[in-house]
């Protein structure tokens, strides 16, 4: 079974957003129509507390994207985003949620950030989403959303890791720095990913 992942298709990351990502309110009109080729779709979540470790505001004298050392890895230090409960945490307006059969929320643990649809940063703890797609006799994902070269890239990987057939749809996500987005571009193919387009996705599908 194909399965379509919307990962973090969230008022924050789109322009007017706390940390938009460029154009990334461009892609939800081609989610939507993509989510009809799919026989499930599920979507994903940034779910922060306020103290979360990830916030700059929460480390006095740093600034926002300054990158630290915190509990043994890097971490960049973000604008406050994806508040639970708040508008910024909201899935997109736009975005058609009907054929969203489940919402796996991810950054709930305030002293680790978790940019995997799948684990956290550290992958101490899984959010569930492996065990739940197997379940459902899912082994092909396709990925979507916000942002290409962080949630997106890092659901990929580990999806990669569990042994998903994986792809994702280049014209369906937006990065937040393109350049960071091409090196992440080589290191999922050089995993076995998959990199198409939406006319592609539609021709085979």
């Amino acid at each position: 079974m194909r399965a379509l992942v919307i990962i973090d298709v969230q008022n924050d990351f789109i322009p007017g957003g706390a940390l938009a990502v460029p154009e990334g309110g461009k892609i939800v009109d081609l989610i939507n129509k993509l989510q009809n080729k799919f026989e499930l779709v599920i979507a994903t979540q940034d779910w922060h507390p306020e103290d979360h470790s990830s916030f700059a505001i929460n480390h006095p004298e740093k600034e926002e994207f300054d990158k630290i050392t915190w509990r043994g890895s890097e971490q960049v230090l973000w604008p406050v985003h994806c508040l639970q409960n708040s508008w910024g945490a909201k899935l997109h307006p736009n975005l058609k949620t009907s054929r969203i059969e489940a919402i796996f929320r991810k950054g709930t643990n305030p002293e680790i950030d978790s940019y995997s649809a799948f684990y956290d940063n550290g992958h101490e703890k899984t959010t569930g989403l492996a065990g739940y797609l197997k379940e459902k006799g899912v082994d092909e994902l396709y990925f979507c959303g916000l942002a290409a070269e962080i949630c997106v890239y890092f659901s990929m990987m580990d999806a990669l890791e569990e042994g998903f057939d994986s792809t994702i749809i280049e014209d369906a996500t937006r990065a937040l720095n393109p350049a960071d987005f091409e090196n992440a571009k080589k290191n999922m193919l050089e995993k076995g990913g998959k990199i198409k387009n939406s006319s592609t996705i539609y021709s085979e599908l």
